[in-house]
């Protein structure tokens, strides 16, 4: 069994995270009465797109991560990586509701987060040495009986 302890700790913390935002999303929808998209409401349509841009980015960086992970092993490093997402998304979401410098920010880490976990996933690829061998299958037929 492959246990990948980084992937399966930033994967619970973004399920935690997404959850904290369904909630804000859902007191503001609850107080305006506001049940299908936005009403005009402007709170509720920045919340709501702290959560569609949560879910858009954390795909992306969860699978990178796990690859990652599987093919460079556990590090310090990309348990930065991890955390730091966490951290700038929950920075963005401050800053949708009012904090900008919370929005720049956590946005310029979701983009150097799967910058860095890309050309990390790219650098495992192209520079881990392979050994690459071929075995000739032989096809012998049954002779009926």
């Amino acid at each position: 069994m492959i246990i990948l302890p980084i992937s399966l700790t930033i994967a619970a913390g973004a399920a935690l995270l997404n959850l904290w935002l369904s909630i804000r999303v859902g007191r503001v929808r609850t107080r305006e009465k506001v049940f299908i998209g936005d009403g005009g409401n402007d709170l509720l349509t920045r919340r709501m797109r702290a959560h569609s841009n949560f879910v858009e980015n954390t795909a992306f960086v969860l699978i990178l991560l796990a690859l990652v992970e599987l093919g460079f092993g556990s590090s310090m490093w990309l348990w930065g990586v991890g955390a730091l997402y966490l951290v700038g998304r929950i920075l963005h979401a401050m800053g949708m509701d009012g904090m900008m410098w919370g929005r720049m920010a956590g946005t310029i880490i979701t983009m150097l987060t799967q910058l860095g976990l890309a050309l990390g996933a790219l650098a495992i690829v192209y520079t881990t040495p392979t050994n690459i061998t071929t075995t000739e299958i032989e096809t012998v037929a049954a002779e009926p009986r």
